[in-house]
Parts: structure tokens; C-alpha cells; sequence
């Protein structure tokens, strides 16, 4: 059985024991409750209203970052340029559950 949640704008598809990263979410040991979005369970699949009540159970067990990187702009004869970086936090999460209702 898999699951396709959705949380940080993105989607991503999960099954039971898999451990994945995503947009930061909480502490470390918090436990979460996910709405996925399609659920798959052998032949039957579950969207929609189909769903009801169904979740996906996941817990945060540790914390990562993402690559660097950087940006330069710059405009010719006014003397102005910026140099900037960002490096995205990442929560990494485990899947312990899920749940059809």
C-alpha cells in the first residue's frame, strides 16, 4: 500500500517504514498526521471523496539542510550588483502508518 501526500506545495509518494525530506515542519519526535491526497491499496484506489477519513501517520526524526545557492545581479553603468545565497532547511520525516478510514 502507498500513499501520495501533499505538504510544502509539493507532493510526494510514500509507503509505510520510508523515511523522506521535506519543507520544515516541526521538532524533533513530533508526530504528524498527513492528508494524502491518493491512496493505493493493491487494485482499489482511493481519491477525492473516496478517501473519507483516511491519513497517513509520519514523525520527525532528524533535521537537514540543501544545497547552497547562490545568485549575482548586476546592472551595467549604475554601479549596483548583489551578491546573495540560500540554503533550504529541510525536516526529515519517517512514515509509521497509514490509516484508511
Amino acid at each position: 500500500m502507498y500513499a501520495v501526500i501533499k505538504t510544502g506545495g509539493k507532493q510526494y509518494r510514500v509507503e509505510e517504514g520510508q523515511r523522506l525530506n521535506v519543507e520544515r515542519l516541526g521538532d524533533l519526535d513530533t508526530e504528524l498526521t498527513l492528508t494524502p491526497v491518493l491512496l493505493v491499496d493493491g487494485e482499489t484506489v482511493l481519491a477525492g471523496a473516496g478517501l473519507g477519513s483516511a491519513v497517513v501517520q509520519a514523525r520527525v526524526v532528524g533535521e537537514a539542510k540543501g544545497p547552497k545557492i547562490t545568485g549575482f545581479t548586476y546592472k551595467n553603468k549604475t554601479n549596483s550588483s548583489k551578491r546573495w545565497g540560500h540554503r533550504q532547511h529541510y525536516a526529515t520525516i519517517e512514515i509509521t502508518g497509514i490509516v484508511k478510514g
